[in-house]
């Protein structure tokens, strides 16, 4: 919506409201140039005004150019006006609101009004005392902005731009209203978002009040002190920056702590809290439990630096609803050759983590995938109480706290996109003493989780889920579980690893049938920490009340990472790659065997174990594939990799038929329609079916299909299998919404330049950006 209003009234022309004028006249708002100079005669222009108890500010703020007039008083200033903005300190708030509502019935018909406090609550309560209630045109708001300067005189046009402004509506606010003030703080190159106001108070406490009463507190600590002089005179930088805020308006922030008094000594409680609690691991020397605390708070840190930036380490968890898209353009053709080692495997990379927390001991882990999925596992182990150092360079080091020591998290465990995480964490958490909750990004929280919360349910768990079993999941602690013997209705390593995981607090045995074989990574993994797992035909078995100790790590390569090369390698004339150091375990080496069968040159070297897990280079060569019906038992070996295995059958001569594969239907997208869709956009000849698909290759050497856009629906695998597909397009292919491939394959990009393939990110606004 534009800002469309004939006169906006700013109640306190300080920095705040100094810096609201000076936006809107950059804007282009109100500005004389903007008569009309046609010949027309004069058009009547919109009118920024001003009221402040200082005459001496009124006059900068005209002479500045900030506004057109003013007063210090309010009546007159009211007439007329179409949008009134209330920036006064919080407990000059009342007497305004009273002045306010007796001349209120001059303003323009339909008056928006707004404010700029930082404590709502406090607000909301003065306009109940001099309205009688929240008027339904009013909105509540706060900018997140400011400054150590004071007065109009500091008033910066850029103040708000891309910062917060948070608006707290209430149920019955005037949504006209709302869209107004909304296009006021867009106008200013603002962010808006929405919260309620017990919620605005609860954050800001902790994120802005806090810290600013600790800064005060602190340098008047220091400052009483008969060193002061040394203190000041050789403090470091860190000391510069925590105490600059130390600066602000005094007076501002002493209405604010009265204002918001109960959220600002709810936070300075935990925070005190906190202390006592470093104090004590000062005290007794105890370096895991300060090095818990430290690597939690540094790693917080740079996430909270990640948000501001909207880079891609958890950004998404604030900004993915309304953040930037990134889009993929990939040129046609190229090449793949060289030597290449993808990213650590994903599925060993979450487990590393898991066992190595729940096991005695220190767990070392090289190799460890550095992807936005595993650091969210990752972190939500650092909120559980649990001292892990690094990653650096896929080296992390785990604490363990045993099978008992997790703490209770603050809040809901985020664990990003991460359907692996969810799941496993149900299992994990379910025999915990303490409550938990799961949440996901909003690609996450679309997918079902009944196929785990249902049996961990049979096993005595408490789980509630949102409509249709869906993310967030509230795991209910101190429950007894018991073991089951459940046979999986759908082949799921996920389901399988979750009861597993259950099944280590359970009293008796957990046993775990699969319909077909599914990835045993959690069996083994369990078995090199000590733990014992049995097996026999399709059924595995543990009994609980067992323990961890701690083991090395070395997480082999992600042959599902792995697998876009090979198909890259797979189709394109004249290619020649080695990938290194791929985990071949049997149970997912379903991609080596279907691209065998389709008759691609691919060899085994220097295979070995590490870890007890299968390692091998893999060398791809080009070679012309055929179609072919995917054998049953080969689909759940293969699950991950087929938006690429659906690439190399474009380009393989005749057709290739898929069968049993409904599980890719609720996958982070439905992959069988997602990647129907993609196909049939580049000329792909395709049928589409309940459980599966058959595509029909082209079998040249040349080009098998032509360029287009695709919608990755956010899904990564679909995104990088579309990036390979433009290697035998004959046009360019764009592929939309690919944010998400940071979360599964850190370096994608890069890798792909280097082998030879020619793509380019750029941000997506919206359409035609």
């Amino acid at each position: 919506m534009k800002l469309n209003e004939s006169r906006i009234l700013i109640v306190g022309l300080g920095l705040i409201g100094g810096s609201l004028a000076a936006a809107l006249r950059q804007a282009g708002f109100g500005r004389r140039d903007s008569d009309d100079a046609g010949g027309g005669g004069p058009v009547k222009r919109a009118e920024i005004v001003a009221c402040d108890p200082s005459p001496d500010e009124i006059a900068l703020g005209i002479e500045m150019g900030l506004i057109d007039r003013g007063d210090t008083r309010l009546a007159p200033l009211v007439e007329g006006a179409s949008l009134i903005v209330l920036a006064v300190p919080v407990l000059a708030m009342g007497p305004v609101m009273r002045e306010l509502a007796g001349c209120l019935g001059t303003a323009a018909p339909g008056v928006a009004i707004t404010d700029v406090g930082s404590t709502k609550a406090a607000i909301r309560d003065c306009a109940v005392d001099a309205f009688g209630r929240v008027p339904a045109n009013l909105v509540l708001g706060h900018p997140i902005a400011g400054s150590e300067k004071s007065g109009v005189a500091a008033a910066d046009p850029c103040l708000y731009a891309n910062h917060k402004v948070i608006l707290t509506p209430e149920p019955d606010t005037d949504p006209a209203a709302l869209a107004r003030v909304r296009a006021l703080w867009a106008a200013c190159d603002a962010e808006v978002l929405e919260m309620d106001v017990a919620r605005h108070d609860q954050v800001l406490a902790r994120t802005s009040h806090l810290p600013h009463l600790l800064a005060f507190s602190l340098v008047d600590t220091l400052a009483r002190q008969d060193e002061r002089l040394d203190i000041f005179r050789y403090a470091a930088g860190g000391f510069r920056d925590f105490t600059r805020i130390a600066g602000s308006d005094p007076v501002m922030w002493r209405d604010i702590f009265v204002a918001n008094r109960d959220a600002v000594l709810a936070s300075l409680d935990d925070f005190e809290a906190g202390v006592a609690r470093l104090r004590r691991a000062v005290e007794a020397g105890d370096t895991d439990a300060m090095l818990a605390i430290f690597d939690r708070a540094s790693h917080a840190r740079h996430y909270f630096e990640s948000l501001l930036n909207q880079t891609s380490y958890q950004a998404e968890y604030q900004m993915q609803a309304q953040g930037k898209k990134l889009r993929y353009r990939v040129a046609p053709g190229g090449g793949v050759t060289g030597r290449i080692r993808v990213p650590g495997d994903k599925s060993i990379s979450h487990r590393s983590i898991m066992l190595g927390a729940l096991a005695e001991g220190v767990t070392e882990v090289k190799g460890f995938l550095e992807g936005e999925d595993s650091l969210a596992t990752l972190q939500a182990f650092r909120e559980m109480g649990v001292a892990i150092e690094g990653p650096h360079q896929g080296r992390v080091t785990i604490h363990g706290v045993g099978m008992h020591g997790l703490q209770a998290p603050a809040g809901p465990l985020y664990v990003g996109n991460a359907g692996t995480a969810m799941r496993l964490f149900a299992g994990l958490l379910a025999g915990q003493a303490f409550d938990t909750e799961l949440t996901g990004d909003a690609s996450l929280t679309k997918r079902p989780m009944g196929r785990v919360a249902d049996p961990l349910r049979l096993m005595g768990a408490e789980i509630d889920t949102a409509e249709g079993g869906r993310p967030p999941l509230r795991i209910k602690g101190g429950k007894t579980l018991t073991g089951i013997v459940y046979d999986m209705p759908m082949a799921s390593a996920q389901v399988k690893s979750c009861l597993l995981l259950a099944g280590l607090y359970a009293e008796g045995e957990t046993r775990v049938r699969e319909p077909a074989p599914t990835r045993d990574h959690t069996e083994r993994m369990l078995a090199g920490f000590g733990y014992a797992v049995h097996r026999e035909g399709d059924t595995c078995w543990l009994s609980g009340g067992g323990k961890l100790t701690s083991a090395p790590i070395d997480v082999p390569s992600d042959i599902s990472s792995a697998t876009f090369f090979l198909v890259a390698a797979a189709i394109t004339p004249g290619s020649d790659l080695v990938l290194e150091h791929v985990g071949i375990n049997p149970t997912r080496i379903g991609v080596i065997n279907i691209l065998t069968l389709m008759g691609a040159d691919l060899r085994l070297a220097n295979e070995r174990e590490v870890g007890g897990e299968p390692v091998a280079d893999l060398h791809i060569r080009y070679a012309p594939l055929k179609g072919i019906e995917i054998p049953v038992d080969q689909v759940p070996l293969a699950i991950d990799e087929f938006p690429a295995l659906f690439v190399a059958a474009a380009n393989a001569a005749g057709t290739t038929r898929l069968r049993e594969a409904s599980e890719l239907r609720v996958k982070e997208s439905d992959r069988l329609q997602a990647m129907a869709d993609g196909l049939t956009a580049l000329g792909v000849e395709n049928t589409l079916y309940p459980d599966g698909i058959d595509i029909v290759g082209s079998g040249d050497e040349g080009v098998s299909y032509g360029g287009g856009r695709i919608d990755s629906l956010g899904d990564h695998r679909i995104a990088m299998a579309f990036a390979v597909a433009a290697l035998r397009a004959g046009g360019e292919i764009v592929i939309d919404d690919c944010a998400n491939v940071a979360t599964s394959f850190p370096g994608f990009i890069d890798l792909a330049r280097r082998v030879g393939m020619s793509l380019a990110e750029e941000q997506a606004n919206g359409e035609g950006a």
